[in-house]
């Protein structure tokens, strides 16, 4: 889960929101003044636009990084032959035989 910071347009505090949430049409209140932020993608305000501009990136950069997870070799636990047939009975169920 990736975060971005936003900066209030009205009283210019620094917050953060999930990039997941942060699209076109999203909107959040300032949690300082409680003003109401609405995030479009052709916003005038530059704060927005910097905003939605981040959360593209971050929501693009966790897409990427889970294809590479899901595309890469699952790890194989490599044991003998030998191994496999062996089981190590723990100190309770030898108590019980």
């Amino acid at each position: 889960m990736s975060f971005v910071q936003i900066q209030c347009t009205r009283c210019k505090t620094v917050f953060r929101d999930r990039a997941g949430r942060l699209q076109d049409g999203h909107s959040r209140q300032c949690p300082s003044c409680e003003v109401v932020l609405f995030f479009a993608e052709d916003s005038p305000n530059p704060q927005v636009k910097q905003a939605m501009k981040r959360a593209r990136k971050a929501r693009k950069e966790q897409r990427e990084a889970e294809m590479a997870r899901m595309s890469a070799p699952q790890p194989r636990a490599n044991f003998s032959r030998a191994h496999t047939g062996r089981i190590q009975l723990s100190s309770e169920d030898d108590e019980e035989a």
